[in-house]
Order: structure tokens, then sequence, then C-alpha cells
């Protein structure tokens, strides 16, 4: 009998690696005009979802380039491809709010917004940026940390 397939015994998945986004998105969420979010239901993609969406559909490269880009096997990156179509085209067609977030992910860099006045800097992901270099405000916001866990906040200011 083999010992892995033996009954009463799961199968147990380790954990995977983290996928390489190039850059954490610019919108966390998007729903369809005129409704109110309260009476919207709400499908999630995964950043690594995301990336794969976005790399396909958006930048045009194939499986295996895209794959590579994201350090992960091109199998991998048919699965999740096929899993971002899907969670997308079900959003689009059934009106529901789609949600981007979580996933075991790394980035390539980050991106700070100006609240005040939209200016986006992209940058080195561990960097900080307190002021605006276009206006001068203080209220700058870091896309990139709010899709971190502060695991991955921690590690990345020790370096």
């Amino acid at each position: 009998m083999d010992r892995l397939r033996s009954p009463g015994r799961k199968r147990v998945r380790g954990a995977y690696r983290k996928r390489r986004i190039e850059s954490p998105p610019r919108f966390s969420n998007y729903k369809p005009s005129g409704v109110p979010r309260i009476e919207l239901q709400q499908t999630s993609i995964t950043l690594d979802e995301y990336e794969a969406f976005r790399l396909a559909d958006y930048e045009g490269h194939d499986h295996l380039e895209a794959s590579v880009q994201m350090k992960i096997s091109r199998p991998t990156f048919s699965r999740l491809i096929e899993k971002a179509r899907g969670k997308i085209a079900h959003a689009i067609i059934d009106g529901r709010e789609l949600i981007i977030e979580g996933g075991n992910i790394d980035f390539s860099r980050g991106i700070h917004r100006c609240r005040d006045c939209g200016e986006e800097q992209v940058h080195a992901v561990n960097e900080t940026i307190d002021d605006c270099p276009e206006c001068g405000s203080e209220d700058v916001e870091d896309l990139t940390r709010k899709y971190l866990s502060p695991k991955d906040t921690k590690k990345e200011t020790k370096t």
C-alpha cells in the first residue's frame, strides 16, 4: 500500500513560495457605478492573480514570459490567470464589487501617492517618503505597505 495515499491520511501541501509582483495595484477595489456598496456582493482576487491578469491581458506577455517575471512555474501561472479571469468575469457580469487583497507575495518596487495632489512616486520597497515632492503635503499614502503583513513590514525596515 502506498504510504502517501493511505486511507484516512490527508496529503498536506507545503507553503508555496512568494510570488513576485512588480508593484502594488493603484486601486484596491472596483464596483459598478450607481449601486451602493452595501447592496453589492463581493468577489476577491489575490495579488498574485491580479499580477497574472496584468501581465497576460494588459501587458500581453505569454505564459512563459509572465511566469519568469513572477518567479513561478508556467503551470502555476496558467492556473493563476484562469482563476483571475473567472473571478473578474463574474464580478463584471454579476455586478459585484471586485476586491484585490492577500496572497503570499513580494513586491519589486513600491508606490507612494499624495492624497492631496494625486502625485505618485515609484521607489524601492523599503523606502519611505514623508512629503510629496510635487506639492509638499505630508498626507502621503504608501500603497505597498497596505498589502504587506506586519511581519513583512518589520523585515523590510531592518534592511
